[in-house]
C-alpha cells in the first residue's frame, strides 16, 4: 500500500549574536592589530606616502623588539636583519619586490606581514597558478552589465593590482613563476609606467603614491615559467635563505607551532621542545646530505623538507598528543608525519629513509624510542 509522505519544511534562522565567528586564520593585520597599533602610536619617524608605519617601524614589526612604553613586538621573521631592511627599503622606492627562495622559507608569510604593516591590508592578493588569467592581474568584466549597457566603468571588475594602484596600497602576487609567461608580462607596463591601460574605454588607471607590489617565487620552479629579463629588471630580488643553524630553525618552528597550537587549543609548545629539535635535526640532515656532526653522509630525498613542513609535522603531532595521548609530544606522535614528509616518491624515497633510519637514527644515543616509532610506521 503506497504511503504518502508530507513534505517537511526547514526553517532558516539568522544568527542574532553580536560576535563575528572566529576566523581559523585571521589576516596579519587582524591577528597582530594590537602590535601594529602600538607601533603606530610610538612611531615618530618619517613615513612614505600612504604608509601606515615608517620603514623603521615596519622592520621592527617583522623582526620584533621592545618599544619605549614596554610593548613587546613578537618577531614574525627570524633571520638576517639586513634582508628585511632591504625588502622594506625596496617598497619605499618605485621598484617592486621579488621574494625568492626554496619552498618553506616564509616568502608568503613575509609578504603578508609586509603588506599588513605598510598598507594595513594584506588581502590585495593574486594567487599564481598555471591557470591564472590575464584578468586576475589587469581587470575583468561584469558580463550582465556589459551585455546590458556596454563597456563602462560600472561594468569593469578591478583586479587586486588595479585596486592597489588606485588606492596607493601594496598588492601581492604569490608564486609568480607558476603564472604563464604571457600573463606575467602584463606586469611590465604596470611596474615600469605605473599605468594600467583600459583600451575598451579609452582610459587608464595611474598608480598613486604608495602603490607597490610584492611577488614571491620558488627557486625550485626555475624553468617552469621563467621570468623574462624585461620583467625581472622591474623587481629588486631578495633571497630568503633557509635557517642557518639548528637553534634558529627550532626557534622558528616553536614560535609558529605555538601560534597555531593556541588557535587550535593544543598543548603548549614547551612540552614538545625535544621532539621539535629532533624533527628539525632529521630534516636538516636529510636536506644537507650529511649528519650534524659531519661524520656520515646520507642520501637526500626528493622532497624539500622545509621549515614549513617541519611546522606541519609538529602541529599534527601535537594534535595526536592532545586527542589520542596525554598531551605531551612524543616520538610516536611525529613519526608518521616525518614519514609522510620524507617519502614522496614511494620507490626512491623509501630507500633513502630506511638507510637513514638504520645508519643514523638507530645508532644515535637517546633516539631508541624514535627509532622504534619510525620502524613501526614504516613497516
Amino acid at each position: 500500500m503506497p504511503v504518502s509522505v508530507e513534505p517537511t519544511s526547514v526553517e532558516l534562522t539568522e544568527t542574532t549574536s553580536d560576535q563575528e565567528p572566529e576566523a581559523l586564520r585571521p589576516h596579519a593585520e587582524d591577528a597582530f592589530a594590537g602590535e601594529l597599533a602600538a607601533l603606530a602610536a610610538q612611531d615618530d619617524r618619517p613615513r612614505p606616502a600612504r604608509w601606515k608605519l615608517s620603514p623603521w617601524a615596519v622592520a621592527t614589526y617583522l623582526l620584533g623588539g621592545t618599544l619605549s612604553d614596554g610593548t613587546v613586538i613578537s618577531p614574525k621573521y627570524v633571520g638576517p636583519r639586513r634582508i628585511i631592511e632591504v625588502a622594506v627599503t625596496t617598497l619605499a622606492t618605485d621598484r617592486a619586490l621579488l621574494l625568492l627562495g626554496v619552498p618553506g622559507t616564509a616568502k608568503t608569510w613575509v609578504s603578508e606581514h609586509l603588506a599588513a604593516a605598510v598598507s594595513g591590508d594584506s588581502t590585495l592578493l593574486v594567487q599564481g597558478t598555471a591557470g591564472t588569467p590575464e584578468e586576475a592581474i589587469r581587470y575583468g568584466w561584469n558580463y550582465a552589465q556589459l551585455l546590458a549597457h556596454g563597456p563602462s566603468r560600472d561594468a569593469l571588475v578591478p583586479s587586486p593590482v588595479m585596486r592597489a594602484m588606485a588606492e596607493g596600497m601594496t598588492a601581492r602576487v604569490e608564486e609568480l613563476t607558476r603564472i604563464p609567461a604571457d600573463v606575467q608580462d602584463t606586469l611590465i607596463t604596470i611596474l615600469s609606467e605605473k599605468t594600467l591601460p583600459i583600451p575598451e574605454l579609452g582610459q587608464e588607471v595611474q598608480a598613486v603614491r604608495g602603490f607597490n607590489l610584492i611577488a614571491t617565487a620558488n627557486d625550485r620552479d626555475r624553468g617552469v615559467n621563467e621570468l623574462s629579463s624585461a620583467l625581472r629588471r622591474r623587481f629588486n630580488t631578495v633571497v630568503l635563505p633557509l635557517p642557518d643553524s639548528v637553534e634558529a630553525e627550532v626557534d622558528i618552528v616553536s614560535r609558529r607551532v605555538g601560534q597555531l597550537g593556541r588557535s587550535l587549543d593544543l598543548p603548549a609548545v614547551p612540552d614538545g621542545v625535544d621532539e621539535i629539535r629532533r624533527v628539525v635535526t632529521v630534516f636538516r640532515e636529510l636536506r644537507d646530505g650529511i649528519t650534524a656532526d659531519g661524520r656520515t653522509k646520507v642520501k637526500s630525498p626528493s622532497g624539500t623538507l622545509s621549515t614549513a613542513e617541519a611546522i606541519s609535522v609538529v602541529t599534527s603531532g601535537l594534535a595526536l598528543a592532545a586527542h589520542f595521548g596525554d598531551g605531551v609530544l612524543r616520538p610516536s606522535d611525529v613519526a608518521a608525519g616525518i614519514l609522510g614528509a620524507v617519502v614522496r616518491d614511494p620507490a626512491a624515497d623509501r630507500v633513502v629513509w630506511q638507510e637513514y633510519l638504520e645508519a643514523v637514527v638507530r645508532e644515535r644515543d637517546g633516539w631508541k624510542d624514535f627509532y622504534r616509532a619510525c620502524r613501526e610506521v614504516s613497516a
